[in-house]
């Protein structure tokens, strides 16, 4: 408590030595001093204490009491905090986050709550680092806690950040207000004052005051509940476990739920809005499930009572996984039998494995600095992966998992890629930090090292690391040192899977008589930017390696090409298997150039077996010609991963110009064969994402005999299918896939059966429901009359199933009438019908549209400050919007266009690592039909002869 009665302190200007102009709090005239206490300065005496991004190390929060009223009717919130702080070093300073907070008033209290001053104390702001500095004119003693008492409010921001408001229509039309939090990296400032940096882990006591129609939620359980008056209601929760300010949360919503148990007793409960509570039933299987698998897996008990899931209507990312509440989209959580498809299914029960992989990885166990973000993001897409397969064996995610690898590398081979582990300082660049670098190429590097050391030594590994980290935080070197086992005298005595550090490196995991130096290995993952290439000769019996940089923007024949090169060298763990036996053969290469000896009569030789390691392979001298003909006559000497990363790594070296473009189609000529989902997929989608790029060109002729090719080709494939929800999970999928392609292609077979379906739909007044997994075909195929559009448009703004609505939205697109894709736009924009979080989403569905595909990039330009200020430089969703609209982009004069944009904006795209992969991009792009559009062109004509 803090006895009320201080005054209310004036604002004013002061000038700051090297710093924009800030705002300060004014001492007011008082009584005379204390004992102890230096005369107060005067306000042109104050300036700014401190210069840095990051805070200073010797004041540390131990303990946070944190009392929040939310008025919901007026869309603002006051507040209070009082901070147990641990002086480390003298001082008359206290500096820490605040963003668009008005502070009221601030005061420093010792151990006993005694104040130091008998005045409120100056309050000095730093706006342009997000920083408050508080003047004590009694100094600070090192060795003693003192208590920072504030008070201070604000409106429920406007976006996706900090302390936000949300909405939800009822059926019957009425809009509710809900009020939510995302805080992850740097915006708890936004909510409260607060140490905002991933190390300064404290415990969190909450209050929420609310009226009695809402409920209110935050991190742990209500201890209890008393009126304040007038029957507004005071919710005071359970004090936290010690954790980082990121992982606060608290929600004020009249959200219904469900609730179960886990084996171990923690309590389960999945909330959404009232309406939509059915749709609750699966995630809350799914999150039961996955927190026994966990606490199974991890050997450690999940250290909370309880575990929120919350489906918030507005959202900007996928989910975030605040401790003990985690916070997701609708189309995150939410399974509507009626309208969710399998994709949807595997979507949300792998956004559950990932958010609750979090509560061990990243909540327990805290990366020191968002430079290491992919110790929680890498770690947590993997687990969702080892997750699924475990609990859900029949949703096949395996499947999945090579395409997380081959995002990594599409984004990894351009030269504005990054390394793993990059610096991060302000908030714009650590929003950065959350890319497909550190959580596909992360979790790829994981796999790989699981494959590596096998999978009881990485398991008992990662274990290690997250007991010997618990409540604290962590660098990659942690990670690397409890992984080679090395470990405690009581870790060893105990009997656990652990070594001493002298027998560390005698272990060979595997690699007989190879030395293992672990750190210097990963170092070489972690630390450079890439993906290398391994180039595979044969020369009798011996296997010739090289490595070198693989770079898809760069062609071996340019000047720049070996400036690029330089300095890069990885260690890479090799597999390969030949005909000669099942044995898959292991190897470490840590130099340029290797060989290794193998047996001289095998037939074939494959490099990288199962996509386990992270590298690109290039067989040379012939070598793709066997494997070509090797797939021809027995495709099934390879596994369907082999085969699917041969037809990936072919068209990768298309485009990097190691591989002719006749080549790599000629590889794919087997598919007519091949009866796995995944690599027919795989071939599909390079012919699919060839034909999409020409058709955006003035190439009709080469768009039409190149879409009548892949009808031809796959016409077998496409009349298997069935316009159902019957079958496997595999089954499913490539019959979404196949016949979303076909009626694109204006197959008509597919057009006619599309057409049926929704007329149907349409005559039923939505009672009828499609079945899913062709639900969105049939809506795109419907959206290509005015009646049909309309009608559409009709059915997405009253559904209540997010899964239906997201497919609706993606139909709409489809549309053919550059009018109607520029109203969605504008709807988009407008945020009402169509929310603003779905708007990037919005822009990319338009862009894929030849007809929509300059209109999406014209919105981007003409609304780039409106964009800005809705989703915040440096989010993802700025950069989806700047790759995804430039991604098809393929002729010099679009490059140009996008140069000079990005030119008028100079001072932001600086600041953004997007702009220049959006211009790696365009320019890979120009290349690859400056040398490929021939070859393809003369490829058809011979094919359809």
């Amino acid at each position: 408590m803090i006895p009320v009665g201080l005054l209310v302190l004036s604002l004013f200007h002061v000038s700051l030595v090297g710093s924009q102009p800030t705002q300060s709090s004014q001492q007011a005239p008082g009584p005379p001093h204390p004992a102890g206490e230096q005369p107060p300065l005067a306000p042109d005496n104050l300036s700014f204490p401190w210069s840095r991004l990051r805070l200073p190390r010797y004041i540390i929060p131990l303990h946070y009491r944190l009392l929040l009223h939310p008025n919901i009717t007026n869309l603002s919130f006051t507040g209070s905090v009082q901070i147990q702080i641990d002086v480390q070093n003298n001082t008359n300073w206290v500096v820490l986050h605040s963003k668009g907070l008005r502070i009221s008033m601030a005061t420093i209290l010792d151990q006993n709550l005694a104040h130091l001053s008998d005045k409120v104390l100056p309050v000095l702001h730093n706006p342009s680092h997000e920083q408050i500095g508080i003047f004590s004119p009694r100094v600070l003693s090192n060795g003693q806690k003192y208590f920072l008492y504030i008070e201070f409010e604000a409106e429920l921001a406007e976006g996706f950040y900090g302390f936000y408001k949300s909405t939800y229509r009822t059926s019957t039309g009425e809009t509710r207000i809900l009020a939510s939090t995302h805080f992850e990296p740097t915006s708890a400032r936004m909510a409260f004052p607060c140490f905002d940096e991933p190390s300064f882990k404290a415990n969190f006591s909450i209050r929420i005051r609310r009226s009695p129609e809402y409920i209110s939620l935050s991190n742990m359980p209500v201890a209890k509940t008393v009126e304040v008056h007038d029957g507004l209601l005071e919710d005071r929760f359970d004090a936290s476990v010690k954790m980082s300010t990121y992982l606060v949360a608290f929600v004020i919503c009249d959200f219904k739920s469900v609730t179960a148990t886990t084996s171990s007793g923690v309590q389960v409960s999945i909330y959404a809005a009232p309406e939509k509570w059915l749709q609750t039933r699966y995630a809350l299987e799914v999150a039961v499930k996955m927190l026994d698998f966990y606490e199974e897996y991890f050997n450690i008990r999940y250290p909370l009572p309880k575990q929120d899931l919350i489906a918030i209507p507005d959202f900007q990312s996928g989910a975030m996984e605040n401790w003990g509440l985690t916070t997701y989209r609708e189309t995150s959580l939410l399974f509507d039998p009626l309208t969710s498809s399998i994709s949807d299914k595997l979507w949300i029960t792998m956004v559950i494995g990932h958010e609750l992989a979090h509560q061990w990885f990243g909540n327990l166990v805290t990366m020191e600095w968002w430079n290491d973000i992919w110790l929680n993001e890498g770690f947590a897409r993997y687990m969702e992966y080892i997750s699924v397969e475990a609990t859900y064996p029949d949703l096949k995610v395996e499947e999945y998992l090579l395409h997380t690898c081959f995002a990594a590398v599409g984004h990894d081979s351009l030269n504005s890629s990054r390394p793993i582990s990059s610096p991060a300082e302000n908030p714009t660049q650590i929003k950065q930090m959350f890319d497909t670098v550190s959580y596909d190429k992360g979790a790829c590097i994981l796999h790989m090292l699981r494959h590596f050391l096998t999978e009881d030594v990485f398991q008992s590994g990662i274990v290690r690391y997250l007991r010997k980290y618990s409540y604290r935080n962590a660098h990659n070197q942690d990670l690397w040192d409890s992984l080679t086992n090395t470990c405690s005298e009581e870790d060893f005595i105990s009997g656990k899977h652990c070594y001493s550090s002298e027998q560390a490196s005698k272990n060979a995991y595997l690699f007989a008589g190879e030395h293992l130096d672990l750190t210097a290995m990963m170092n070489t993952w972690t630390l450079q930017k890439g993906i290398p290439l391994v180039t595979v000769t044969r020369k009798g019996p011996r296997l010739l390696l090289r490595q070198d940089r693989f770079l898809r923007t760069v062609m071996p024949s340019d000047p720049l090409w070996s400036t690029l090169q330089k300095g890069f060298l990885w260690h890479i763990p090799l597999t390969y298997k030949t005909d000669a036996s099942n044995t898959i053969h292991r190897h470490l290469m840590t130099t340029h150039t290797d060989s290794i000896h193998i047996e001289e009569d095998v037939s074939w030789v494959k490099v990288n077996t199962d996509m386990t390691g992270y590298y690109v392979v290039h067989y040379e001298d012939g070598g793709w010609d066997e494997i070509t003909k090797l797939l021809l006559e027995n495709h099934t000497a390879l596994s369907y991963k082999d085969r699917t990363q041969l037809i990936h790594n072919s068209f990768q070296l298309v485009t990097a110009g190691h591989l002719p473009l006749n080549k790599a189609l000629d590889l794919i000529g087997y598919l007519q064969l091949e009866t796995h989902t995944v690599p027919l997929l795989e071939g599909l989608g390079y012919l699919e994402t060839f034909y999409r790029i020409i058709e955006k060109r003035n190439e009709f002729d080469l768009t039409k005999s190149l879409g009548a090719y892949i009808l031809w080709f796959f016409r077998a494939v496409i009349d298997r299918q069935t316009w159902s929800d019957k079958g496997s999970i595999s089954e499913r999928r490539l019959r979404s896939e196949v016949l979303s392609l076909a009626c694109h292609l204006d197959d008509p077979p597919c057009l006619e059966r599309a057409r049926q379906s929704f007329k149907d739909w349409l005559q039923s007044n939505g009672t009828l429901n499609l079945p899913t997994d062709v639900a969105e075909t049939v809506y795109s195929v419907g959206a290509q009359d005015d009646y049909g559009w309309a009608s559409l448009l009709h059915t997405y703004n009253i559904s209540l199933s997010a899964a239906q609505k997201s497919k609706i939205l993606f139909a709409l697109t489809c549309s053919k009438d550059t009018d109607k894709l520029q109203r969605l736009l504008e709807l988009g924009l407008e945020g009402k019908v169509i929310r603003s979080q779905d708007l990037s989403t919005l822009i990319l569905m338009v862009a894929r549209n030849p007809r929509g595909h300059h209109l999406a990039w014209n919105f981007v330009k003409k609304n780039w400050d409106t964009l800005v200020q809705k989703f915040q430089l440096g989010s993802f969703c700025i950069r989806n919007i700047i790759i995804g609209t430039t991604g098809q982009f393929s002729s010099p004069e679009e490059l140009t266009n996008v140069q000079l944009f990005f030119e008028s904006i100079r001072e932001q795209a600086l600041q953004l690592r997007a702009t220049q992969v959006a211009l790696d991009n365009v320019q890979k792009n120009v290349r690859w039909f400056q040398r490929n559009l021939e070859t393809l062109r003369e490829w058809l004509n011979k094919q359809m002869k």
